[in-house]
């Protein structure tokens, strides 16, 4: 009975220790979010922020965790210099009002060890409104190189872009505009 209880009571603390949230911050070399939008009918146009900041609070054995993503509005990369000039004023970003996007979120949705969603806030201009980002891969393991464990994860979501005072030239330029959040995380 004595081993029976000493079994159980290193059962409970080894379940405990793996029970711990893991924190994990953004690597800003392998997550660089992008948007896709319609240029006038004529092409799907994408672009992408070079620098995003960040925290990712994961704790596995009770499927909860948080999201904390910066992403710097003025890193902008269209693939012209003009246009990201452009799309830095006023009528869009306005990145010297509102220097930085932000999702923060509470709720990860997990089916069986899986990620599949999570449910936060996106701020763009000041406007927040909630958004699901749909988690299309989720992977942690060590990685090769840092000789850490790494999560990684791509997010996605369909969002309007009027919603967020950016609907300059819509419908001719697409309202619709999906984000994508590619995400390497290194743990801590």
């Amino acid at each position: 009975m004595k081993n029976l209880i000493v079994l159980t009571f290193a059962s409970a603390i080894s379940a405990s220790a793996y029970a711990a949230p893991e924190i994990y911050v953004l690597d800003i070399n392998h997550t660089k979010p992008r948007f896709e939008y319609n240029h006038l009918g004529f092409s799907t146009q994408l672009s992408r922020f070079d620098t995003a900041t960040g925290k990712i609070m994961l704790d596995r054995s009770t499927k909860t965790g948080s999201v904390d993503v910066v992403i710097d509005t003025k890193s902008i990369n269209t693939g012209s210099q003009q246009f990201d000039k452009d799309i830095q004023g006023e009528d869009f970003f306005d990145t010297t009002k509102y220097p930085t996007i932000t999702y923060k979120s509470d709720k990860l949705v997990f089916d069986g060890d899986t990620l599949v969603s999570v449910a936060g806030m996106l701020t763009i201009k000041g406007v927040i409104k909630p958004v699901t980002l749909t988690v299309t891969s989720f992977l942690c393991k060590p990685h090769p190189m840092l000789k850490k464990e790494v999560c990684g994860a791509n997010a996605t979501v369909h969002i309007k872009r009027s919603d967020f005072n950016l609907g300059k030239y819509a419908p001719l330029v697409s309202d619709d505009v999906t984000l994508t959040i590619p995400v390497e995380a290194v743990k801590q």
